[in-house]
């Protein structure tokens, strides 16, 4: 019987904490979805696409994909997490080139992940300036997954009008 209570309130105990990052979990799985799909377009663009914009003064395919890269950066940063050392912001709309930019978006999705699951519950009502607005925590977690997912729709008509298939919608 003693075996079975211990059990019992170690299965509890297991749930709380399971509970406790609920919002957390969800949003990182929605989020690696949405990254998962704007990196399969990255890779689906030709390098010289990468250059394509759909008129003048609006980012190209590769500076879209960048601009995800810096958001993701930027709002973590506003919730207390600094970029990675080698990270340098300032420079971010530099990185040209396919591979370099693929490679630094992979980077910033990385990072944003991790941060996620460092978000305390119990912070998530604390009030965050981003800059554009004044917010709670949680609500910079949902930003960031919004940011990617508008950015994906960008690219996706970014794709259509190059005739790039985005690859999870081509018929098997």
């Amino acid at each position: 019987m003693k075996k079975l209570a211990i059990l019992t309130f170690g299965l509890i105990c297991l749930t709380a904490v399971g509970q406790d990052t609920m919002v957390q979990q969800t949003i990182k799985g929605i989020l690696t979805q949405n990254q998962g799909q704007v990196v399969q377009l990255a890779e689906a663009f030709s390098e010289e696409q990468y250059d394509w914009r759909p008129m003048e003064g609006v980012n190209s395919v590769g500076e879209a994909l960048m601009h995800i890269a810096g958001g993701n950066y930027f709002i973590a940063s506003k919730m207390g997490f600094a970029p990675p050392e080698d990270v340098d912001m300032m420079n971010l709309g530099k990185v040209t080139g396919k591979e370099n930019i693929i490679t630094a978006l992979k980077k910033s999705n990385a990072f944003v992940l991790e941060k996620i699951e460092l978000v305390e519950t119990t912070k998530f009502g604390e009030e965050v300036d981003f800059g554009f607005a004044k917010m709670n925590m949680l609500s910079g977690l949902l930003v960031i997954m919004e940011h990617n997912g508008e950015h994906k729709g960008q690219l996706i008509a970014y794709a259509r009008s190059n005739e790039v298939t985005p690859p999870w919608s081509v018929q098997q």
